[in-house]
Parts: C-alpha cells; sequence; structure tokens
C-alpha cells in the first residue's frame, strides 16, 4: 500500500512538472510576415522589462532597403518620430494575464498608428492582435533565432 502511494505520488509530480513545462512565453525573437507578399518582414525581440510588463523591438528588416528607414508617419509628440525604425520600440507595456499579454500598445511603423494590443501563443507561433474597439487584425508571428 505504502509503495503505491509512493509510486503515484511520483507520477503526479512528474505530470505537475510536465504540465508546467508546457507554459510558453512571449519572450525572444519573432519573425513577421507581410500579409499582402506573405514574405518575412522583420523580427521582433520581446523581453520582459524591469518593471514586469513586456516589450518588443524591431531588430531587423529584411528588405535590405528599407534599413534607414525612419518613423516619418509617427504622431510628433511621440518620442518615435523620425527615429529609424530597426531598434524602434513598437510593443509597449503588456501584461501577463494567464495565457495571454495583454492591455499593451503596439505601433505600425508603416502608418504611424498605435493600436491596442493582445498577444497569444497558439501552436508554437505569436498570434498578435491589434485593435481599435470591434476592429481588429491579428498577425501570426513565427519563432526565429
Amino acid at each position: 500500500m505504502k509503495k503505491t502511494f509512493y509510486v503515484l505520488s511520483l507520477i503526479a509530480i512528474f505530470l505537475m512538472g510536465g504540465i508546467s513545462s508546457f507554459s510558453q512565453s512571449i519572450v525572444g525573437k519573432w519573425k513577421t510576415i507581410d500579409d499582402e507578399t506573405n514574405k518575412p518582414k522583420s523580427v521582433v525581440e520581446i523581453w520582459k522589462g524591469s518593471d514586469g510588463l513586456y516589450y518588443g523591438k524591431i531588430i531587423k528588416l529584411f528588405e535590405k532597403d528599407k534599413q534607414n528607414n525612419k518613423c516619418t508617419k509617427c504622431d510628433k509628440n511621440d518620442s518615435r518620430y523620425n527615429k529609424k525604425i530597426v531598434g524602434m520600440t513598437i510593443i509597449t507595456k503588456m501584461k501577463k494575464d494567464g495565457n495571454e499579454w495583454e492591455d499593451g500598445e503596439i505601433l505600425d511603423p508603416n502608418n504611424g498608428s498605435t493600436y491596442d494590443c493582445k498577444i497569444w501563443i497558439e501552436g508554437g507561433k505569436l498570434q498578435v492582435r491589434g485593435y481599435i474597439g470591434f476592429f481588429f487584425r491579428t498577425q501570426t508571428w513565427h519563432p526565429t533565432n
């Protein structure tokens, strides 16, 4: 009887450890895909800040002729206005809530617009949703090195 109890306890501990290993994080590098061409567009690195919130910046653009592009369409009162897109923080102040990250913002440097943002992992890929009210667009980002 004691032996069975110990075996069941070990199995329970193993399973609990296994379940926690499925908990995924958005921290890392993610390849974005262009909605129109379906080709790689950029690499965004996401990290957890010292404030416990999550941020993301563009670290690479795949189109070589756009390496020095600046966010000329950003709001002139935004600190990112007229700054280089490579190195720019585009995801700000995301809070982890269960299996999702939300309540932050994402900037589209191509049009200078910022959107409320929600992020989650589905099938090993990052789902990034920018929205205004009930209108939204979701992109799938792929893990990369």
